[in-house]
């Protein structure tokens, strides 16, 4: 059964770093694009970044563009997004995906990231 587990959410201040993790088991990894969502309380969900399989492709939506920043490890079946001067704004359950096809595409079970003083 595929698994994605997220992790490193938490509470920062204005202006601190937090690392997501997202392990994956149970897939091909490096056969899958791997994207990062969001949804904030009474918003809906979406996406914040995605990278090709291979780690050379990758896009961020404007809101995190120059302060975000995503990487996988294939032999780790593992992406990482780091965040950076992180805003209010940013708060939300971030929500790991690997995405093959519409077909074959899983979620993790979300992590919270609340950035407050």
């Amino acid at each position: 059964q595929v698994q994605l587990v997220e992790s490193g959410g938490g509470l920062v201040q204005p202006g601190g770093s937090l690392i997501l993790s997202c392990a994956a088991s149970a897939l091909t990894f490096n056969r899958y694009t791997m994207r990062w969502f969001r949804q904030a309380p009474g918003k809906e969900r979406e996406i914040v970044a995605f990278v090709g399989r291979t780690d050379d492709t990758s896009w961020y939506t404007e809101a995190v563009r120059g302060r975000f920043i995503l990487s996988r490890v294939n032999a780790k079946n593992t992406v990482y997004l780091q965040m950076n001067s992180l805003k209010p704004e940013d708060t939300a359950v971030y929500y790991c995906n690997a995405y093959y096809s519409d077909e074959f595409t899983y979620w993790g079970q979300g992590t919270q990231v609340t950035v407050s003083s």
